[in-house]
């Protein structure tokens, strides 16, 4: 089996083989000429972003339908090969556009710079440390991102420069990382076409690993979404999570709360809860005497969640590992049954143990958004061995231009109805 980057379903291509050798399940190929068009191929319109470019839009090359087709037909392939799902009784699955979309441009708030031995910034090529540089910038970049124009300008000393651009306004942030061996203090930073702050992120080695050191300005940028129709605030500390897609946070707060529709009174986990999106939704529909439970193992994203959750008193945080919290969450809740839970694991997934402990608490619905469709698939897969089926699953296209994608997949117990 070979993969080929940058081909369409139905075309014919050369290809240039980038990575073979015997015994491997798969080779890589780049198409280098199509020979053969798909009438959903269209120019790209990064200079970069053909075989041999920058390794950070796979799909540059096929209509915003096209790609939200290609990575339904992944998904789909996923849960059935993987996950065991009969998608007849689930249903075509569709990937919808996030709202707010333009034809999959100017989209990123978060956007990470590597920087080259000259000093320009770029972006690494596919499956490899090379940084190509981008003179002309991003195209997928939000123009509050691009109105720096921070790829016209040298940034020697550094190994890379990231961005944070909240899409509802307020002050944008600048962290630089000096390369290694140079010192804070013969740093170089050219002047910044906009009012931002700036911080360093320190080294290995430093007491705060991976923290940052104000330079300018704060460390931290506000995001916002509506919580029950009301605005809500929170916090994000340096680059820590938060969508990307200046409408996914919104999107994926109102699916998730419309498939579980937490009640009055009810208690609810929120795992891998990062800075609390979906903690502030629940909290709002559970009221003062419902629970919510937010697990959060990064220090920074838990503190951040405290700050903006300060005020919701039926919020309760723990900062740990969610197996670990879910091996004491008994005592925790006081007598109290789960009636809802929230899983938004990493890349990699919740994982058996976690999903089995999860159900074992017997939730009347599961909330799980997840950004790898094959993940998702083998913890279905796991659900539906400890009684639970997947009643209901919505996708997102909130990384255009790539292959990623954000689920939103409901999970029951076997033969109850969906939960809203």
């Amino acid at each position: 089996m070979v993969f080929v980057r940058h081909a369409l379903p139905g075309e014919v291509v050369r290809a240039r083989v980038t990575e073979a050798g015997a015994g491997r399940r798969y080779w890589r190929a780049d198409a280098v000429e199509v020979l053969t068009p798909s009438p959903d191929r269209v120019p790209p319109p990064c200079p970069v972003a053909g075989p041999g470019g920058c390794g950070g839009c796979d799909w540059q090359h096929a209509t915003p339908a096209a790609q939200r087709r290609g990575k339904a037909a992944v998904i789909a392939e996923q849960l059935s090969r993987l996950g065991g799902v009969d998608l007849a009784g689930l249903g075509p699955v569709e990937v919808e556009a996030v709202p707010g979309d333009t034809a999959g441009l100017g989209w990123r708030t978060r956007v990470r710079f590597a920087v080259d031995g000259e000093g320009r910034l770029g972006f690494h090529r596919h499956r490899s440390h090379d940084v190509v540089a981008v003179p002309d910038g991003c195209p997928i970049a939000h123009p509050r991102v691009s109105e720096l124009r921070l790829t016209t300008r040298p940034w020697p000393g550094l190994a890379a420069v990231e961005v944070v651009a909240p899409a509802a306004g307020g002050d944008r942030l600048l962290i630089v990382e000096p390369a290694p061996g140079t010192s804070a203090g013969v740093l170089d930073l050219p002047p910044l076409d906009g009012p931002t702050a700036l911080a360093r992120r320190e080294p290995r080695g430093h007491p705060e690993q991976g923290g940052l050191s104000r330079i300018r300005g704060r460390t931290w940028v506000e995001e916002s979404v509506l919580v029950d129709g009301r605005p809500h605030a929170f916090r994000i500390t340096g680059s820590g999570f938060w969508q990307g897609h200046p409408g996914a946070a919104q999107v994926l707060l109102d699916t998730v709360l419309a498939a579980l529709r937490p009640g009055p009174g009810e208690c609810a986990l929120d795992l891998y809860s990062g800075a609390g999106l979906f903690s502030a939704g629940l909290a709002a529909w559970v009221g003062p005497a419902g629970l919510v439970v937010a697990v959060e193992s990064d220090r920074r994203a838990a503190a951040d969640a405290r700050r903006s959750l300060h005020r919701t008193g039926q919020v309760r945080i723990e900062q740990d590992r969610v197996e670990r919290v879910l091996s004491r969450v008994t005592g925790l809740l006081g007598g109290r049954r789960v009636d809802v839970v929230v899983l938004d694991p990493p890349r990699s997934g919740a994982g058996r143990p976690v999903v089995e402990q999860v159900l074992a608490l017997r939730p009347r619905a599961v909330a799980y958004v997840a950004c790898d469709p094959a993940a998702l698939a083998r913890d279905v897969a796991t659900a539906r061995g400890c009684g639970y089926r997947l009643a209901r699953l919505r996708a997102f296209d909130t990384f255009p231009m790539t292959h990623h994608v954000e689920c939103v997949a409901t999970l029951v117990p076997a033969g109850a109805d969906a939960a809203g």
